[in-house]
């Protein structure tokens, strides 16, 4: 049996877990998470990889207690929406208690696995 990859999608999953995370830029400094081809803003297929900045900012939170089937183990959870200077990425936050999670926390972005399904999610843990 083969398996079956995501493509961009797992390789950037692969340097997120090494501690080697990266996000796009067009020729306009759109900064692109998740990767892809070609710029959602503007069309531009000339993509360039950066690095992306070792901690982030929590702008949006919501805590799930009706989780999808991929998630149902995990639940309750707190997801969120993190910023990276300019670049968000969407990720579960482990490490803080779920009533302490705050807008303007700092985080780190990882990869784990969750409970549900043992499948490779986006983690934020708090800065040290």
């Amino acid at each position: 049996m083969t398996d079956v990859t995501n493509g961009e999608y797992d390789a950037f999953l692969d340097a997120l877990a090494e501690g080697e995370g990266y996000y796009l830029v067009c020729e306009n400094e759109h900064g692109l998470l998740p990767p892809r081809r070609a710029c959602p803003h503007c069309g531009d297929r000339e993509l360039t990889e950066r690095d992306l900045p070792k901690s982030g900012e929590i702008v949006t939170h919501t805590t799930v207690f009706v989780p999808t089937p991929q998630f149902e183990d995990d639940a309750p959870y707190v997801t969120a929406v993190a910023d990276f200077d300019g670049v968000r990425l969407t990720g579960v936050v482990r490490g803080i208690a779920q009533e302490d999670v705050a807008i303007g926390d700092h985080v780190t972005a990882t990869v784990e696995s969750n409970e549900t399904a043992d499948e490779r999610t986006i983690v934020f843990r708090p800065t040290e």
